[in-house]
């Protein structure tokens, strides 16, 4: 049998390869179980190596407004600026948008689904987020055409946008292609572009057609008025797979599962109301651990990891 010494133990694995590791586990094992095991893992949590990628959408969706910016903040400022995706739902103010792209130095991957977000507030930001690649803005009501323009001339190297709609808030809406000609104009780069239950044209989409010739995914599911002709599509596009504008029955979970393109994104509003999670009943104002919902009340202490003032080091919320 082989000398144990000749192994290096957890503990000794450099900063980098232990975040990769922790990064695979769920924010609450991040937060209360990984700084207790040692002092090397306690600061590898501290530090940026955890939090190159920061996915807390579906905690999010559970959560207070005053924690997501709580933990926002946290999360991003551990990062050091080093953080390449980031991953959250429902962002409610506009100051926190800015905060964000005051730290995106790396950032590639920004998803801000059912954010609140303005256009006047993104045509500020947009110059700051120029390495994005893959942008998410879905069901953000308070944006539009002006948005995604902005988006599109600061944002050079975007190959990827997210724009889909819920069903109801665009019933009432009249068809308009405002939209569809800021993405052609400003985003000729893109390669998969989605723009479900989107009040468009068949003018708009082939304009985004004519201008976005490297196309190769487009999802216009729910775009009803939207008529294009599969022979111009294999003949002019043919390496373009498009997915819609008629589907069956929307509203039904079990057609999405059975599409081999789904994501549970797609329908997570029909699961989720005023803050209660119909799946166990229970309130997200319980205040414990619930697979990954509110921290408030959450205070974990350490002692014998070098820090100061070790009893602080991780408790949530942050002390003054």
């Amino acid at each position: 049998m082989a000398d144990c010494s000749e192994f290096r133990a957890w503990e000794e694995l450099i900063p980098d390869a232990l975040g990769l590791i922790f990064s695979n586990l769920s924010l609450q094992e991040i937060l209360t179980v990984v700084p207790r095991v040692c002092k090397s893992w306690c600061w590898v949590v501290l530090g940026p190596y955890c939090w190159q990628e920061i996915d807390i959408e579906e905690w999010s969706q559970r959560c207070k407004p005053e924690q997501l910016d709580q933990m926002l903040q946290m999360l991003v400022t551990r990062s050091c600026g080093s953080f390449r995706r980031l991953s959250i739902s429902g962002l409610h103010t506009e100051s926190m948008f800015t905060f964000i792209a005051d730290h995106a130095d790396s950032l590639q991957r920004l998803e801000l689904p059912r954010s609140e977000i303005s256009d006047s507030i993104v045509e500020q930001v947009a110059p700051r987020l120029s390495n994005i690649t893959f942008l998410d803005v879905s069901y953000c009501g308070k944006i539009g055409a002006h948005a995604l323009e902005a988006f599109g001339r600061n944002c050079k190297f975007l190959v990827g946008l997210r724009r889909r709609m819920h069903p109801r808030e665009v019933a009432d809406k009249v068809c308009k292609d405002e939209e569809a000609y800021a993405i052609a104009n400003t985003m000729p780069k893109l390669r998969r572009l989605e723009m479900a239950y989107l009040r468009l044209t068949t003018t708009g989409v082939l304009e985004i057609l004519s201008r976005c010739r490297d196309l190769e995914y487009l999802d216009l599911r729910g775009c009803w008025e939207v008529k294009l002709d599969e022979k111009y599509i294999k003949e002019c596009h043919p390496g373009l797979k498009v997915l819609g504008p008629h589907v069956t029955d929307c509203y039904e979970r079990s057609f999405w599962e059975d599409c081999s393109d789904y994501d549970s994104s797609i329908d997570s509003w029909d699961f989720m109301d005023d803050g209660i999670n119909i799946y166990d009943g229970e309130s997200d104002d319980d205040g414990v651990w619930n697979d990954e919902q509110g921290l408030e009340g959450l205070e974990v202490r350490f002692y014998g990891c070098g820090f100061s003032d070790a009893s602080a080091c991780f408790e949530w919320p942050p002390s003054p």
